[in-house]
């Protein structure tokens, strides 16, 4: 076959394809027709034939010319879809499941003809099948037609399907497990309790997802627990000192720099509200490594604390970093991920009023002054003040704890030599 006798066939297609849409049924068929009498049994030509013929109610017809073009290309998963309407016409239940099962065999990432098959089973009655045909066509269903206006009926109907299974199977399982969980302490069952939430639609499961420097093999783990940590009590020890050292710094209005400063060529992204704006204020004890000695003289026992106790990172020119962070009243620092799993976020809560909280891969968590919390920032978090109150809490990084000696050190090395390889430029966060 020739390049000038495909150049043929497609320019009757697209040709017969126009005149379909102008309304000008019999021109397009002569179309289609030529085309098949260039090239006998081309699958297209056939299934758009058998759709003008279902179309003019000649069903007979459809699911034969639909026969013969999926005969000819097991592959073509338009025709298998067509084929499945042409026999839920008919009445053949069973045999449109089948050809609905044959086109997405034939196409497995495409969401409509899995949508198609949960209708069918949803009428069937068989709504647990159904629910699943319905995730997994939203789950391959593209954003932009998840929120096509067209569309948003069947989204709504598939997820309300599939939320409403989840809770059935969350039911069934509680039942089925009751007992055991019974056994457990809530620390121990804690991981199988956020699996099972993850399972029956109630959270997210939470990924890390670092935007620098990503460090392999340790476990997306949202917030950890203060009590595994030994150094933490001596930090929470000094919670007095440094709520005494905030709140002088606060009599005094010494000045608290924006947190957010992005370069003007950078995109600000969900950072544009708060780019140099001092509703979320920084006060570092800490920046890029130096210690800043003018802010450590006026809190001596806040940098102490840390310095003697938690295990900061370090990196030169680049790490420690530690401030008092405060956000104002009414301020929402939006969803976000960190640059690297290899350390920790910790924060020392100071000054918490009401309506404050830190969300981190789905888990919501009020802070309580003098309780440190640590997480994994690289997990998408967020953090608001819906109060009318400020909110300040102390904030340094540590390493994560199952890093090595060895491994804290090649973590380390490499970020400073990726400043090295880029001339010591300003690259954000590392």
């Amino acid at each position: 076959m020739n390049d000038t006798h495909n150049e043929r066939i497609n320019a009757l297609m697209l040709e017969g394809d126009r005149l379909a849409q102008d309304g000008q049924s019999i021109s397009a068929a002569v179309c289609w027709q030529k085309v098949l009498e260039l090239e006998p049994g081309f699958p297209p030509a056939l299934d758009c034939l058998a759709m003008q013929a279902a179309q003019r109610g000649d069903i007979d017809m459809a699911r034969d010319l639909l026969e013969q073009a999926v005969a000819a290309a097991p592959g073509f998963a338009m025709a298998h879809a067509h084929l499945s309407r042409v026999h839920a016409v008919l009445g053949n239940e069973n045999a449109a499941l089948a050809s609905i099962d044959d086109a997405i065999k034939a196409d497995p990432a495409a969401w409509g003809p899995r949508m198609e098959k949960a209708r069918m089973l949803e009428a069937k009655g068989r709504d647990r099948e159904a629910a699943a045909a319905y995730g997994s066509g939203l789950a391959y269903m593209p954003e932009p037609a998840r929120q096509a206006p067209e569309l948003q009926s069947l989204v709504g109907h598939a997820q309300r399907m599939v939320a409403e299974n989840q809770a059935r199977l969350r039911q069934f399982l509680e039942g089925r497990l009751g007992d055991l969980m019974r056994t457990g302490s809530p620390r121990k069952l804690e991981r199988f309790q956020h699996s099972f939430d993850v399972l029956t639609g109630r959270r997210d499961m939470a990924l890390s997802r670092p935007l620098t420097l990503p460090f392999a093999r340790l476990p997306s783990i949202p917030i950890f627990h203060r009590e595994d940590f030994d150094w933490a009590p001596a930090v929470e020890a000094a919670f007095p000192d440094m709520l005494r050292e905030l709140q002088a710094l606060l009599e005094e209005q010494a000045e608290f720099v924006p947190y957010v400063q992005m370069p003007d060529d950078e995109p600000k992204g969900q950072f544009a509200p708060l780019n140099n704006n001092p509703d979320w204020g920084a006060y570092y004890f800490w920046k890029s490594g130096q210690l800043i000695e003018e802010h450590a003289q006026r809190c001596p026992l806040t940098v102490e604390a840390l310095a003697d106790n938690a295990p900061m990172c370090i990196v030169p020119n680049r790490a420690p970093v530690s401030f008092f962070s405060a956000l104002k009243p009414g301020t929402h620092i939006a969803a976000h991920h960190g640059a690297t799993n290899s350390r920790l976020t910790v924060h020392m809560p100071l000054i918490i009023p009401p309506d404050c909280a830190l969300r981190v891969g789905g888990e919501t968590h009020a802070w309580k002054p003098g309780e440190l919390v640590m997480f994994d920032d690289t997990i998408l978090h967020e953090a608001w003040n819906n109060s009318d109150r400020l909110r300040v809490v102390l904030i340094f990084d540590v390493w994560h704890p199952m890093l090595s000696d060895l491994e804290r050190q090649l973590v380390s090395e490499t970020i400073a030599g990726i400043l090295e390889y880029n001339d010591n430029i300003d690259m954000g966060e590392l």
